[in-house]
């Protein structure tokens, strides 16, 4: 019976070219994300940032959860299909992560359409209203589409 442990060789140029990729898709998924909370607050009224982290408005809350688990699941399936080269993953990334922004601001746009009342308005409101959790699940459903859509 053999109880010796093989470990192999170690590369440290893969690691550290596997550290380097790690960071670069940490950024440009940050930005995504960044880039669809700045879309988001601008289809929304006020200062989004401001009413969710000072006035603490539930409402606000929801949507941008929404849209930020959203964001993460298409940027995660973003990097997942992107090309091995790093480089052309990092584009890859990129590319399908603003057309997944584009698709829940399009979404968020239809909803504003299609649902009635206006959407909108209720973002400023200090109570829950069920309109905000039903565009946070919308906007993560599609999510989902879009991260499968990229796979």
């Amino acid at each position: 019976m053999n109880l010796a442990v093989e470990f192999g060789t170690l590369h440290s140029s893969s690691l550290g070219q596997n550290a380097v990729a790690i960071v670069l898709y940490f950024a440009v998924g940050v930005a995504i994300m960044g880039l669809g909370f700045v879309l988001v607050d601008v289809l929304t009224p006020g200062n989004l940032r401001k009413q969710v982290f000072q006035e603490h408005r539930p409402n606000a809350v929801a949507v941008a959860v929404g849209m930020h688990l959203a964001l993460a699941i298409v940027v995660a399936s973003s990097i997942f299909a992107s090309s091995l080269g790093l480089a052309q993953g990092l584009v890859d990334t990129i590319v399908y992560g603003v057309i997944g922004v584009l698709l829940q601001v399009a979404t968020l746009i239809v909803l504003e359409v299609a649902a009635p009342g206006r959407a909108r308005d209720l973002i400023k409101s200090p109570t829950l209203h069920p309109s905000a959790i039903a565009v946070a699940v919308t906007l993560f459903a599609v999510g989902i589409v879009n991260a499968a859509a990229i796979s």
